[in-house]
């Protein structure tokens, strides 16, 4: 490819990601605006239901490694680790379907709360927060644990940490919590080679059915 060539691919890949990023930034101020009622009745069963704080933070790798503080509101008991040892201690099954996963379909460290939802997704909403920052997009490869890409993730992670990570993405329309861990690196790894605004356009319309259906959860 000529100079010239590659002046303009690298200009019109630019462009692309300053309309991704002014997407990103008027939907996610616009949801955020919309939902805002339902965040204040979700902080109150939270409080009212079980103790500890309202909001969970946990850190995550964003594009090019970056560490970010991802927001969701708490979902679990306040002893979750505790709980989450003494039960894959004591039944092999669960272990063997935390490993397969890195999940548990019905996980002892849920809230009665936290576990509605998980299954509407609701828990997620804070995330708009990381959009608006720019730490997240509304759609993308999902945010890594460190210790997910440093032990998991492998050569892939040069691929998947080249974007911006997403609320949304392959992986939630696909099956989400019900297809393997190492499916969902192959997803995120497709999203990345495959990007384009058209792409995530149909993977926001495709998550609402997800969402209200509770598929894959």
């Amino acid at each position: 490819m000529s100079i010239k060539g590659s002046f303009y691919k690298e200009y019109a890949l630019n462009q692309s990601f300053e309309f991704k990023r002014l997407f990103d930034v008027v939907l996610g101020f616009l949801l955020t605006v919309l939902s805002f009622p339902l965040w204040l009745l979700i902080a109150c069963l939270i409080k009212l239901t079980s103790r500890g704080p309202i909001f969970y933070r946990s850190w995550r790798m964003g594009k090019e490694g970056v560490l970010f503080p991802c927001w969701k509101f708490r979902t679990m008991h306040p002893n979750a680790d505790q709980k989450l040892d003494e039960c894959l201690k004591n039944n092999p099954e669960l272990l063997n379907e935390w490993k397969k996963y890195l999940k548990l379909k019905n996980d002892p460290r849920v809230t009665w709360i936290g576990k509605w939802l998980r299954k509407t997704s609701l828990d997620e909403l804070p995330q708009f927060w990381n959009v608006l920052r720019g730490e997240l997009s509304l759609v993308g490869p999902r945010p890594y644990l460190v210790e997910e890409v440093h032990n998991i993730l492998g050569s892939k992670a040069y691929t998947i940490l080249s974007v911006r990570p997403g609320i949304t993405g392959l992986w939630q329309v696909s099956g989400r919590n019900a297809i393997p861990f190492s499916e969902r690196i192959r997803l995120d790894e497709e999203y990345v080679m495959k990007r384009s605004f058209y792409l995530d356009l149909s993977l926001l319309f495709k998550t609402i059915p997800s969402v209200l259906f509770a598929k894959g959860h």
